[in-house]
């Protein structure tokens, strides 16, 4: 018992990748570690995209917390929603009222995605960073073109089929690379009144190119690999308003408005770490 009350406490928040990273890090360190996250599973989050376009299930990419780190005899997981940080007194405070003192901490709470001070559009074209948001995508996706095949109205069905995708990095290029395929293979001979291989899927960016953060060959191969697909990679666009109805751009100085019943934001994201970021360092 007095060996371990002498342990040092070492409180985690937060079981995505830092989180179960630094916790795995400490298996063999002579200290009390306490994993706290608001849900008991840690989320593989670069196949999300798979999750919003019915690719996979959400238990496929969720693995229980407590499985994971079962077997490491100093760590324990507790779930909680994490509130406030009290360094002077060294305590984590929960949603809940509970607290619980540390010695060190180690603060890994993922990231969300940022709408650059315009939060009202989250509402019209929601992120992908859970489990619930690419649920919410999936639903959004296959009800477009269910929508599509009652209506009469030309322009109101073309806008049913438009798919627009904000951001052009790896979750915007798997997404837009996604409803490509579903449209032009999986739901190609199932709806009588229109052609899903027809649908519009359009892929922005503010950037000068997609995939900025790879070498311009592979960027310029994804780009030719989306287009076989029917995506439209449209670069240089800003995004100036986003609505129930399609998006506002501004492109080279000038303004555009996209009709577009689907939007889905996949920027970049503010936070720690960030969803490219955490992919590439479980894949490293």
């Amino acid at each position: 018992m007095d060996n371990q009350r002498s342990l040092l406490k070492v409180i985690i928040i937060g079981g995505g990748f830092g989180g179960l990273s630094a916790a795995q890090a400490l298996k063999s360190a002579h200290v009390d570690v306490t994993l706290i996250d608001r849900r008991n599973y840690h989320l593989f989050q670069p196949l999300l995209y798979q999750v919003a376009t019915g690719s996979l299930s959400r238990g496929e990419i969720a693995a229980p917390l407590r499985g994971v780190l079962g077997r490491q005899k100093n760590t324990r997981v507790l779930l909680g929603d994490v509130q406030d940080i009290d360094p002077v007194s060294k305590r984590v405070l929960l949603a809940d009222g509970a607290s619980f003192e540390y010695d060190s901490l180690i603060v890994a709470a993922g990231s969300q995605s940022s709408y650059y001070g315009h939060d009202v559009w989250q509402q019209w074209a929601p992120g992908l960073k859970s489990i619930e948001e690419a649920t919410n995508i999936r639903h959004k996706i296959l009800y477009a073109f269910e929508v599509a095949e009652r209506m009469a109205d030309a322009n109101q069905r073309r806008a049913w089929l438009t798919f627009v995708i904000v951001g052009a990095g790896p979750t915007g290029v798997e997404l837009a690379g996604a409803i490509g395929e579903i449209a032009r293979q999986t739901l190609k001979d199932d709806f009588r009144s229109i052609h899903p291989e027809e649908a519009k899927i359009i892929l922005l960016d503010a950037a000068p190119r997609l995939l900025t953060t790879f070498p311009e060959d592979l960027a310029q191969k994804a780009e030719r690999s989306l287009a076989k697909l029917g995506v439209q990679a449209k670069m240089g666009a800003m995004v100036k308003d986003v609505d129930r109805d399609g998006v506002g751009l501004q492109v080279n100085g000038s303004t555009e408005r996209i009709s577009a019943k689907t939007v889905i934001w996949a920027r970049r994201c503010h936070g720690f770490p960030s969803r490219e970021d955490v992919g590439e360092t479980h894949r490293s």
